[in-house]
C-alpha cells in the first residue's frame, strides 16, 4: 500500500469481519471492527466450514477448535407427518457432504471463536455502527452513529446481507434478487422425541420444519415456506410470529409444538431469502466483504465458506499490492469465479426441496431414497455437494510481517 496504509475499519463481527482482521494483523495492518451489536452475537444456526473455508481456518490455527465445538449432528433424515424416515444420509461420507458436512458448527459458536482469536490483534467497539463516509482520496473519514468522527486508511463492509453500509460504498451498484422462499430460525427446548439427527420435514404448501441438535441441549428449528417478495421481513417481530402461526398451524408432524415455542424463544430471526449482486465490490477506499459483497443465501451451503475465503484473499492482496485499488481489483478477479459457482443454486431449488402438493412430497421422498443406493449415491452426492473446493488459494505466507 502507499506509504503502507495501516488503519482498516472493518463493519461487522461476525465471520468474515474478525477472519479478515485476523489476516490483516499478520500483514502488519492495526484492524478495528465497529459491530452494532452490544456484544459478540451468540444467536444463530448449523452453518458448515468446507472445502477452502476448511483450509483457511487450519492456516489460522483455529480448525481443531471448530471441531472441538461440533454441533454433533449425525447426518440428514427426512421424515413424515408420522415422524418416520423416508431417507436419510449420514455426516462424515462424502455423498452426504452436501446435506450434513464433517465440520458443522453453530454460527454464534463461530463468530465467538474468531472474536476470541483476534482480540489481542484488533480493537473491537460495540454497540456502535457507520452512520457516513466521506473518502477524500487519501484517507475515509467515517461517522459514526455514536456520535464519533475517525479516519482510517480503508473502510471494508462485512456487516451482512442487509448490510448498511454497502449504500454508503457502492450507491444501488448492489442487488438483493429473492430466491422466493421466507425463513424463520430460532432455538427451542430440547426433548426426549428429538434426535442428533436434522430432521427435515415437508407439509403441503411448500412449507418445511426442520429441527437440528447443537451441543449447548437444545435444538435449532427453522420454519420455511415458499412466497415471492410481499414485504414479511418488514413487519414488527410480533406480526412476523403471529404469520408463521396461520401459515404453519395445520401443517402437521411437530408444527405446533415448534409454533408454541416460537411464542417463546428469543433469539428469533426471520428472512426473505435472496442473493446479493453486485456490479462492483469497491468504490475508492471502501471495499464489500462476505454476505455484503455476494451473499449466495443459506440454500448454497457456502456462505461460511465464502466468508472466510474472502477474507483471506482479501487480505492478501492488500498486503501483496502498493495501491489499493490494484489489491481490490485482485480480490474481484479471484473471487467472482467461486462467487458465480457458489451463487448457482443446485437444480430446482428452493421450489424442489419444498413440494407444493402431497403428490410432490412422496416423489421428492422417492428420489431421495434412491440417492441413498448404488450409483446414483455418487452422482447425486456431487450434484449436492456445494462446491466448496472450487477456487486454488493463493500463497501470501511470504508477506506475513
Amino acid at each position: 500500500m502507499e506509504n503502507g496504509p495501516k488503519r482498516v475499519l472493518i463493519s461487522g463481527a461476525s465471520i468474515a469481519g474478525p477472519a479478515l482482521a485476523y489476516w490483516l494483523a499478520r500483514y502488519g495492518w492495526q484492524p478495528v471492527v465497529v459491530e452494532r451489536a452490544g456484544a459478540v452475537r451468540t444467536a444463530g444456526q448449523n452453518i458448515d466450514v468446507r472445502g477452502a473455508g476448511r483450509e483457511v481456518t487450519r492456516m489460522m490455527g483455529i480448525e481443531s477448535a471448530i471441531a472441538a465445538a461440533d454441533t454433533g449432528e449425525l447426518g440428514t433424515c427426512f421424515v413424515g407427518a408420522d415422524g418416520r424416515t423416508r431417507a436419510q444420509f449420514p455426516a462424515g461420507t462424502a455423498d452426504s457432504d452436501g446435506w450434513t458436512a464433517q465440520l458443522e458448527i453453530l454460527r454464534g459458536d463461530l463468530a465467538r471463536l474468531l472474536v476470541e482469536h483476534t482480540r489481542e490483534d484488533a480493537e473491537y467497539r460495540f454497540g456502535d455502527s457507520i452512520a457516513g463516509l466521506r473518502d477524500d482520496g487519501d484517507r475515509v473519514e467515517v461517522t459514526f452513529a455514536g456520535g464519533g468522527r475517525e479516519d482510517f486508511d480503508l473502510v471494508i463492509a462485512a456487516d451482512g446481507i442487509r448490510s448498511s453500509t454497502r449504500p454508503l460504498i457502492v450507491g444501488d451498484a448492489a442487488k438483493i434478487t429473492s430466491k422466493g422462499l421466507y425463513t424463520a430460525y430460532f432455538t427451542i427446548p430440547r426433548e426426549t422425541e428429538d434426535t442428533d439427527w436434522w430432521r427435515w420435514y415437508s407439509a403441503p404448501g411448500g412449507r418445511a420444519v426442520n429441527l437440528r441438535p447443537d451441543r449447548h441441549g437444545t435444538i435449532r428449528a427453522t420454519l420455511s415456506f415458499l412466497s415471492p417478495p410481499r414485504g414479511y421481513e418488514d413487519l414488527d417481530d410480533a406480526s412476523q410470529r403471529d404469520l408463521l402461526a396461520h401459515v404453519f398451524a395445520d401443517a402437521g408432524w411437530l408444527a405446533p409444538r415448534v409454533v408454541e415455542e416460537l411464542r417463546r424463544t428469543r433469539d428469533f430471526y426471520f428472512e426473505h431469502v435472496g442473493q446479493v449482486h453486485s456490479a462492483t465490490w469497491s468504490r475508492g477506499r471502501a471495499a464489500l466483504l462476505g454476505d455484503a459483497a455476494y451473499c449466495a443465501s443459506p440454500i448454497s451451503g457456502m456462505g461460511t465458506s465464502l466468508a472466510l475465503t474472502g477474507a483471506y484473499v482479501l487480505a492478501g492482496e492488500l498486503a501483496a499490492h502498493v495501491h489499493h485499488r490494484d489489491a481490490f481489483a485482485g480480490y474481484e478477479r479471484i473471487m467472482r469465479p467461486y462467487v458465480a459457482k457458489a451463487q448457482a443454486l443446485p437444480p430446482g431449488a428452493p421450489r424442489l426441496a419444498n413440494p407444493r402438493t402431497r403428490a410432490g412430497i412422496a416423489a421428492v421422498h422417492g428420489a431421495l431414497r434412491l440417492a441413498t443406493t448404488g450409483p446414483v449415491r455418487q452422482m447425486t452426492g456431487k450434484l449436492f455437494t456445494p462446491p466448496a473446493d472450487a477456487i486454488e488459494l493463493p500463497d501470501y505466507a511470504h508477506l506475513r510481517v
